[in-house]
């Protein structure tokens, strides 16, 4: 059982998983890293690789305090993938923390929980959002119960301490 999951897929922006990954750890929490296939190697957008621990499909989200959607090439990757959307949707029913900064709020459009949600993303996808009805803003970090959604990695400074508020309450 883990405290936090990390989707991956190739491509991901690495500063949007290794910074959170590390300072969760500080924080005390375990972390999983959660790809299609428990155990395959994904490399990330600048060519560092991850190891996914749990697959989609067997992840649980049983004391799960939180699921991290990283940006960078993998957001459109991770959309094809319905076991992925479906762990967002199950996480989101439940009330999990869900955090997704740069392009992951693509994955939060295809899961179909942006509608009436304020949210912030890399600017490129602001219109696919509005378009799948969230309230765009153009904000570090942005609350709206329980998603947390960043622009880019330069906002990394506020987001994680949002979540780490919010799974440390």
């Amino acid at each position: 059982m883990s405290d936090i999951l990390i989707l991956v897929e190739e491509g991901y922006e690495e500063l949007e998983l290794w910074v959170p990954y590390y300072r969760f750890l500080e924080a005390g929490l375990s972390i999983e890293v959660v790809g299609k296939e428990k155990g395959k190697i994904y490399v990330g957008k600048h060519g560092i690789a991850v190891s996914a621990g749990d697959s989609f499909v067997e992840a649980s989200l049983d004391g799960v305090k939180a699921v991290v959607i990283p940006g960078g090439l993998a957001p459109d990757r991770l959309r094809l993938h319905n076991d992925a959307l479906d762990l967002v949707r199950q996480a989101d029913k439940k009330g999990i923390v869900i955090a997704a900064i740069c392009h992951a709020g693509s994955v939060l459009v295809s899961a179909g929980i942006v509608s009436g949600r304020r949210l912030t993303s890399y600017r490129s996808i602001r219109d696919d959002l509005v378009a799948a009805g969230g309230k765009w803003v153009d904000e570090p970090v942005v609350v709206d119960k329980n998603l947390i959604t960043s622009r880019t990695p330069n906002d990394l400074p506020q987001f994680l301490p949002a979540i780490l508020n919010a799974v440390k309450g």
